[in-house]
């Protein structure tokens, strides 16, 4: 195809060549040359290849767009099924207190909404972007610019033809056996002509405003809908990334609850086992919670909210105060905070030196009934 293309322009220009001598060969003979605007015939000449390119580059993004939203149906139908069978096992098996079971429902429940996100970015690409750039590939301004064009490369062959057939007569006419007649035919070709040549003018004038209004449509339309494309994509991104940071954090906060869960339950044994000497059961507990320095306790402000969901956890809210009395080297610390005491990861605090006065009058002496949360 684009080898027609080109043998195309050449013929084009081989055209043109002949036309501009033709008309040459007329000045010689003392007629009026034919006026052509040869900057103007080169501008219709760039236009016409411009909004050939533009027309191909939309439809390459139409494919493209296509290829992408069938693809992406196909993942989505297998993301989907994935997150269902997620969404199944967490709510079948939730009420063990599994902590995959936790975990299986929150990557279910989280894949489920970026499938959506997905799917709202697939509309976006079909309805905003593939849907109007077809109908600019097809529409009748576009055709009706390039036919004008057509008739126009036409009428410059039809007084190219004129032309000539002007010349022949002319020379016959200097002939002194020349008749009336072939007088009469010679003006009669020479009016052709100039007619020819007004209505070739008025069509170049005519085709060269349409072609630029289309290219000017071409370059605005198709920029904007590449410009919505991008939007809808980076809506998309930025919404899958807030949905798997939140899925992340919530995974790895389960993911120490069940170590922690793990560790007590080791800790309990330790603690528990009998003994004759109050300074083996002292060392046993060393051995697992380090109390602060100096056996004192101190405040920690809240830097991140923490649900308590089970027994023997504290929950917490940003910007409260914990009397911080014991930390566990599994990455929980044991305090109280508005009156109620229990177990909080230690990441979720910043400790301060100063704290509000009614947050210090909490701080008790006795010391803490447990070294780690119980799941």
């Amino acid at each position: 195809m684009e080898a027609i293309r080109k043998q195309a322009s050449k013929l084009r220009e081989q055209v043109a060549r002949q036309q501009q001598a033709v008309l040459k060969q007329l000045g010689h003979f003392g007629i009026e040359p034919v006026v052509v605007d040869e900057a103007e015939q080169r501008q219709l000449q760039n236009l016409y290849n411009s909004t050939r390119a533009a027309k191909h580059f939309q439809k390459d993004v139409v494919r493209g767009i296509e290829g992408f939203v069938s693809t992406s149906s196909k993942q989505m139908e297998i993301v989907r099924r994935m997150a269902e069978d997620c969404c199944k096992y967490g709510t079948e098996n939730q009420s063990a207190g599994s902590p995959l079971a936790r975990a299986a429902l929150y990557f279910g429940n989280s894949h489920s909404s970026m499938e959506k996100e997905r799917e709202t970015l697939l509309g976006v690409l079909c309805d905003q972007v593939s849907e109007p750039l077809r109908v600019l590939i097809t529409g009748a301004p576009l055709e009706d610019a390039r036919h004008l064009t057509h008739r126009y490369d036409r009428l410059r062959q039809e007084v190219e033809s004129q032309a000539a057939d002007v010349l022949r007569r002319q020379a016959k006419f200097r002939d002194p056996a020349t008749s009336a007649e072939s007088s009469m035919k010679l003006q009669s070709a020479e009016a052709k002509l100039n007619e020819l040549k007004s209505a070739m003018m008025a069509l170049g004038r005519e085709a060269t405003a349409a072609m630029l209004s289309v290219e000017a449509q071409q370059q605005r339309i198709t920029f904007q809908r590449l410009l919505t494309m991008v939007e809808a994509e980076r809506s998309y991104h930025q919404s899958a990334l807030a949905t798997l940071e939140k899925l992340y954090n919530e995974m790895v906060l389960e993911n120490k609850r069940s170590e922690s869960s793990f560790q007590s339950m080791t800790m309990e044994k330790d603690v528990s086992v009998p003994t004759t000497c109050e300074d083996a059961s002292s060392n046993k507990f060393d051995d697992h919670v380090h109390p602060n320095q100096n056996g004192s306790y101190f405040i920690a402000k809240v830097i991140h909210p923490f649900d308590a969901q089970a027994d023997g956890e504290l929950g917490l809210s940003v910007d409260d105060y914990v009397v911080v009395r014991q930390v566990a080297p599994n990455g929980w610390s044991e305090g109280e905070c508005k009156g109620k005491a229990g177990w909080f990861p230690s990441a979720y605090v910043e400790r301060r030196d100063k704290a509000p006065s009614s947050v210090i009058n909490e701080a008790s002496p006795s010391p803490s009934p447990s070294p780690s949360p119980s799941q």
